[in-house]
């Protein structure tokens, strides 16, 4: 059954926060802050992780790197682009939105549209949910999003009993993101080399990796408008099919 995976990934959130409400109320503040800590360190080695398996490549004359420019290129316009549209602006105002409309106990909404941002963003960037949702969509294999539902159902449960209800909210946008690949698969794959999904997948890889600065109280990244980024790939690499002297 095409889909499959999306259905069963947004079920594993679902879940996840629901158990994680229900440890919310007798979870001391200190568990939260260190399970928060743990959650960023855990965003920093996935990442790093999948950013170094794209850009490092190991011969016989030792260790190089790859597509650095292009990277640069992606994050610097994407950074533009963004800023231009203020995506995170945007999903703050989404998640205020239904914030308002909701009632509440008065207890954990401080911290209910930073729940809903940063859940989307660590739930729909990265390899898993690009590779995942084409390969579902194209062979209704749902193996990888399987996988991903059992990380993203663990992650609920850290991150809503650290920060609220806000991540039921991120249901909506992991069914609207990794749903509308996995329908348009049959589309857009022919469209989508294994080396422009694997630079996709590189830059979603840095976003997590700032998403961990945001979990840790650090200086805050605007992750949501770094999000043109992973999408600009595409128009470079085809340009450098046209004109194969660009350096990137």
């Amino acid at each position: 059954m095409i889909g499959l995976g999306t259905i069963v990934n947004c079920g594993t959130v679902a879940f996840g926060t629901t158990l994680g409400l229900l440890l919310k109320g007798g979870l001391p503040q200190r568990f939260e802050k260190t399970i928060l800590s743990a959650l960023a360190l855990c965003s920093f080695f996935i990442g790093l992780g999948g950013a170094l398996s794209q850009i490092l490549v190991v011969g016989s004359d030792g260790v190089s790197t790859q597509y650095t420019l292009l990277i640069v290129l992606c994050m610097a316009v994407g950074a533009i682009i963004g800023e231009a549209l203020d995506i995170e602006r945007r999903l703050e105002g989404i998640g205020e939105w239904f914030k308002g409309r909701i009632p509440s106990n008065g207890s954990g909404t401080s911290t209910f549209v930073e729940a809903f941002v940063t859940a989307s963003l660590l739930f729909c960037v990265g390899a898993m949910a690009i590779v995942g949702s084409l390969e579902d969509g194209l062979n209704a294999n749902p193996s990888i999003l399987f996988a991903k539902s059992v990380m993203d159902g663990v992650a609920a449960v850290v991150f809503t009993a650290s920060l609220g209800a806000g991540v039921y909210l991120s249901i909506l946008a992991l069914l609207v993101y990794q749903g509308g690949i996995t329908l348009l698969a049959g589309f857009i794959r022919p469209f989508l080399s294994d080396l422009l999904i694997g630079q996709m997948s590189c830059i979603g890889s840095i976003l997590i990796f700032a998403i961990g600065f945001n979990l840790l109280d650090s200086k805050k990244i605007k992750v949501g408008n770094l999000l043109p980024a992973m999408f600009l790939p595409i128009p470079f690499l085809w340009l450098k099919s046209i004109f194969p002297w660009l350096p990137w």
